[in-house]
């Protein structure tokens, strides 16, 4: 058991890409129960009256975020289907936001770069992240980066996280993730917002 402790004033969850179609669908997300794990802190976080943020990526008609040298998206400009811009429609049902919660669409792997995520969060004195989504290698991967060097102290909820990959999940929690972050289980971090920790 990890030994957390939060300031519940200067904490934020973000929930991360946690996409309909792959938390239902992807083995690694089933087999692990990462949905009701999700639910769970979900629910703990507002009971805790933390700030509890989203992301997902959007793009207009068109696709004219995406840029032909961008090897990420760019297949996904040239796939012809039709681009999504509402970024709750994308979310898992089971962790939908409720009003007040705050909800970015990104055009970028990076859940801080180019959207108003930061600023929400500095203006709000958040210095704490705890962070989950799929993939570990992609959004918890390039968010922990910038995060970390944008100073925020952060929180990696590892069996809430998921990939397509388990043992590059595996290797980014267990070997990378600790020299930026502490990497913990969503009882650990429940415990912490209730006060237990």
């Amino acid at each position: 058991m990890a030994d957390i402790t939060l300031d519940k004033s200067k904490t934020a969850l973000l929930i991360a890409d946690f996409y309909a179609d792959m938390m239902s669908t992807l083995p690694h997300a089933t087999e692990r129960r990462v949905v009701e794990k999700t639910q769970a802190l979900q629910t703990a976080a507002r009971d805790a009256r933390i700030r509890v943020c989203y992301s997902a990526t959007v793009f207009r008609p068109g696709y004219v975020e995406i840029s032909d040298r961008n090897k990420t998206f760019s297949q996904r400009k040239a796939s012809g289907q039709p681009a999504v811009s509402d970024p709750v429609r994308l979310i898992h049902e089971a962790v939908r936001p409720i009003e007040g919660e705050v909800v970015v669409g990104k055009h970028r792997v990076n859940a801080l770069y180019g959207t108003d995520l930061d600023m929400v969060l500095r203006a709000n004195n958040i210095d704490t992240l705890i962070l989950l989504g799929y993939a570990t290698s992609g959004v918890v991967l390039s968010t922990t980066r910038y995060a970390a060097d944008s100073d925020y102290r952060l929180y990696i909820v590892e069996d809430c996280c998921s990939d397509q990959d388990p043992e590059v999940h595996n290797f980014l929690t267990q070997r990378i993730f600790p020299r930026q972050a502490e990497v913990v289980q969503s009882g650990d971090v429940i415990r912490a917002l209730a006060g237990y920790a």
